[in-house]
Parts: structure tokens; sequence; C-alpha cells
């Protein structure tokens, strides 16, 4: 017979920067080697997530990152004493940290995770890429990390306009000029908070790889894709499995020298040399990553039975040429649902 998990999930949401735990969740239905009770985790009550009950046993509301690490263990461990969670699988770059920081206390109580480290989680930051890069020997955009809007006029030589203008978290937008810049920089840091990282604009194609790494330098899982259709947010809302021998022996290279444990996704820029340029590392797995188990790479199951001490083998193969295409749909949802989310913060 089969193990059972009980597998929280957060990265419920589905706005035009959609979470990846629906996407995870899915998977996770479709794993060969164990069955799943689901149990959601929501910072909000109309995450679409919430209410897709195909998908989704039971779902509770969870303190936001913000409120503090004590606030969301003892939100979880209430959570736990009654749905008895194996593991929790956290999907938002913002709730990492506390998520890392948690985990030996939330093994303590049977929770599982398999997370980066925190040395791991932290030298990947946008604002830490150029010395990561330099440190492993991989290809960043030269960046910069400002505090201040008056930081833009005293910017390194070298890095000129266009330019990127990110948030530490999510957002990015490309600049021309001074004026851009300081509009950019005025919406995303009052969303995300400072620093702000200014970054080389590298003209090419636009590469995505996600996979995994079990945290002893080896490759579990990797698949590269190329966005065929990108919102104005830069989110990939169609992506194809490609064949690229670089692009696997780059991230090959990644997990090996960072000893990259969990899941994560790199996104990548080719140049007009055909050389691939980092422009961002994400600590966790991606939205598109249905794709990977649409072509043989079922990386959320391989996640959880690394996370519960099985020997997973690593994927070798992949179909390519396989497409994702995100749409969107209208759910009806009785309001009762809705005040039960909203007022007793559980589902």
């Amino acid at each position: 017979m089969k193990k059972k998990y009980n597998i929280a999930v957060s990265g419920l949401n589905a706005i035009d920067s959609p979470g990846p735990g629906v996407a995870v969740i899915r998977a996770l239905r479709e794993a060969a080697s164990f069955d799943v009770r689901i149990i959601g985790l929501a910072y909000e009550s109309l995450e679409p997530g919430i209410y897709m009950h195909d998908l989704v046993d039971k779902t509770y509301h969870v303190p936001y990152p913000t409120t503090g690490i004590e606030n969301l263990f003892k939100r979880l461990e209430h959570i736990s004493s009654i749905e008895k969670i194996d593991m929790i699988i956290p999907n938002f770059d913002a709730e990492l940290y506390s998520f890392i920081k948690l985990e030996k206390r939330l093994k303590e109580i049977g929770m599982h995770t398999f997370l980066p480290t925190m040395k791991q989680f932290e030298e990947r930051h946008k604002h830490n890429l150029p010395e990561f890069g330099k440190k492993y020997d991989l290809h960043v955009p030269r960046s910069e990390p400002i505090y201040t809007v008056n930081d833009l006029y005293r910017l390194p030589e070298g890095i000129e306009y266009p330019l990127v203008v990110k948030g530490k978290y999510y957002d990015a937008s490309i600049v021309y000029n001074s004026e851009q810049a300081k509009s950019a920089f005025n919406k995303i840091s009052a969303k995300w908070g400072l620093p702000i990282i200014i970054q080389e604009f590298v003209h090419g194609t636009e590469y995505n790889v996600t996979g995994l790494g079990d945290g002893k330098g080896n490759t579990i899982s990797a698949v590269p894709m190329r966005k065929q259709y990108i919102t104005d947010k830069g989110k990939a809302w169609g992506g194809i499995s490609i064949a690229d021998k670089k692009m696997l022996e780059l991230t090959d290279k990644f997990i090996s020298q960072t000893k990259w444990r969990g899941g994560f996704e790199l996104e990548l820029m080719k140049d007009k040399k055909n050389d691939f340029y980092i422009l961002e590392i994400n600590p966790r797995i991606p939205a598109w990553v249905y794709l990977a188990v649409g072509v043989g790479q079922n990386i959320p199951e391989a996640l959880v039975n690394l996370a519960m001490g099985e020997k997973v083998e690593p994927y070798k193969t992949y179909d390519i040429g396989k497409m994702f295409i995100r749409y969107a749909y209208d759910m009806i949802v009785d309001i009762k649902e809705f005040e039960q989310i909203s007022t007793y913060g559980e589902l």
C-alpha cells in the first residue's frame, strides 16, 4: 500500500503573478509513490485555491510574514495539532526566511520541509547576485542595490540605460531614462520595500529552468523552458520545453557548486553570443512547474520523498516540445464559504 501524507501548501493565489500553490498541488495529486491530503495555507480570503475543493481538502488562514516568526509557528502548531501535517511546502519568496528559521522547530513537531539553507537563501538575493556570480563562476549582469532615488545618479560606471529596476522579492521594470527609473523606484519600493536593485539590461532571449537539488550537489531534476507569452509583469503565461545542453550544464554547475537544497527556478537571458546570464535565482518551485510534471519530471513528488528520507533517483529525460498555456476561469462560490474563511480562518 502507498504511504499517505498530509501536506500543507501555500501560494494559493491566482492573480496576474500567480502563486505556485495550485500547480504544486496538482503535481502532488498525480504522485505515483504516495497519496496526499492537502491542507491549504492562505493569507487572504480571496485566494482561489481555497475554493478548489477537488484539489484542497481544507484551508487555514496563516499570518503574514511581517507579523513575526513566533506568530507563524503558533498558528502552524495549532493547525498541525488538528491535521497532523507531515510536510509543508511554502511557495512565496517573502515567507521562506521564516520557514527556514523554523525548520528545526517544525520538524520537532513532525512537520518536514526541504528548503535551501539560510546561507543559500541569503547569498542568491538579487542585491548579492554579483558576488554570487564571482564566487561560483557564473555569468550574471552587473547590478547595484540602491536605497534612495538620489542613488540613481551615482550608479557605477558601465551601468547605463536601459536598465532593469527590480524589487527585492518581486516586480521588475525596464526603464530608458532617469524619470522612468524614479517612477519605477517609487512604485516598487512602496510595495516591496528596500533595497531596490538596478541591473544591467542584457539584450537577448529569455529562458527559464526549474529543478531540484538534493543538498549534496546532485541534480535530481532540471527542465528548461522558453517563454512563449509574457505578461506585462514579465511572467510566463505560456512556454515550451526545449533541449539545450548549455542550459542543463549551467544548471548542473549551479547545483554542484552551491550544493543547492530544494526546488528553484533560474531566470536566464541568452545574449547574441549565445552566452547565458543568470538574471535571478528564485529559491522555490515556480508557478509553471506543472510543465515539468507534464514532460515527465514530477518535481513536487521528488521533493516530498527527499524530505521524508526516501531514496530518489535523478530524472534523466523529459519530453521536448511540450507547451503550457495558462488560462483563467470563473469559479462560482457560495458567499457562506467566503464568510467562513474570513470569520473563522478555516474552510
